[in-house]
């Protein structure tokens, strides 16, 4: 998979570009936002983005599982998972990038 990676850095500079605040107010807006999504999916609650798409927690149980060298059988315990959904918005627009040849 080649391609960039989006900094927390490079969105606030997105968001000084774009809105006009203050470089500082923009990498705490982003900050902000990203704090607040996380303690959200903290407390359990699902994140919906409108046109982006949905972050979620998920519990799963405990199953049993196999080491690959070995072969022995090994439980694995019950944990959280992050989960997310992306709108059909944001499919589309990632399909027709691909079709363009674009990434951006």
């Amino acid at each position: 998979m080649a391609g960039r990676t989006i900094t927390r850095a490079q969105l606030g500079e997105a968001v000084y570009q774009e809105v006009g605040l203050s470089r500082n107010e923009s990498a705490e807006l982003v900050e902000s936002v990203l704090n607040h999504i996380g303690e959200s999916l903290g407390r359990g609650e699902s994140v919906k983005i409108s046109s982006f798409g949905s972050f979620s927690v998920r519990q799963k149980r405990q199953r049993i599982g196999r080491n690959p060298k070995t072969g022995e059988e090994v439980p694995i315990l019950p944990r959280k998972v992050l989960v997310f959904r992306p709108s059909q918005l944001l499919k589309k627009r990632i399909n027709e990038a691909k079709r363009s040849g674009t990434t951006s």
